[in-house]
């Protein structure tokens, strides 16, 4: 289910946190399967609290939630659409229970609809820097290291795709993981 006036503000009384909740309750005991929250995000000034509040609430249902149509009202100027895009962007990604954003920002020969990430010439306006500067940080990156005395390496990575590489001597050995959600720690054995 995908909704609007969840997330972006606490004065709608058409769509609140609490109804979209209820609503969500009744339809699957009613049968309907789900297999997450949409969250569309049309916002004009975000509040990171309360956000984080609803995404919080939200949680408690056990389903993954997804940022839907994000974007920034067209009526703010460019540098401002940026810092406010941002703060959505951190607040969604830090969340555990969001699995994914999508933003709404399509270029289009008369413009886009509320936030364009670049001009017609495809160079980035605010919004595409900020957008390329948190999928920059995001990214683990490669990360060399040495080994414990007891072989063992410890790093703090994203959720993702990984290929390790050790060497010892002559000897080299590769492997291919993925993180995952969850709260365990991700332990993974190469044998050389």
């Amino acid at each position: 289910m995908n909704d609007f006036n969840v997330v972006e503000t606490c004065s709608d009384v058409n769509s609140t946190v609490d109804a979209y909740i209820s609503r969500l309750r009744e339809l699957r005991h009613g049968g309907a399967l789900m297999d997450g929250i949409g969250l569309e995000g049309h916002f004009t000034v975000p509040n990171p609290p309360l956000i984080r509040a609803i995404l919080d609430k939200l949680a408690t249902l056990g389903l993954p939630i997804w940022l839907t149509e994000v974007d920034i009202s067209s009526t703010l100027g460019e540098e401002t659409q940026a810092i406010y895009l941002e703060q959505v962007l951190r607040e969604g990604f830090s969340h555990p229970s969001v699995n994914g954003i999508m933003l709404w920002t399509a270029l289009h020969p008369n413009g886009c609809y509320q936030m364009c990430l670049t001009d017609n010439d495809l160079q980035n306006l605010p919004a595409g820097d900020v957008v390329d500067k948190l999928l920059e940080e995001w990214q683990t990156g490669e990360i060399e290291g040495e080994t414990d005395d007891h072989g063992s390496y410890s790093f703090f990575g994203f959720l993702g795709e990984y290929k390790v590489s050790v060497k010892y001597g002559n000897k080299t050995s590769s492997l291919t993981f993925s993180l995952c959600q969850g709260e365990e720690t991700r332990h993974v054995s190469i044998q050389l």
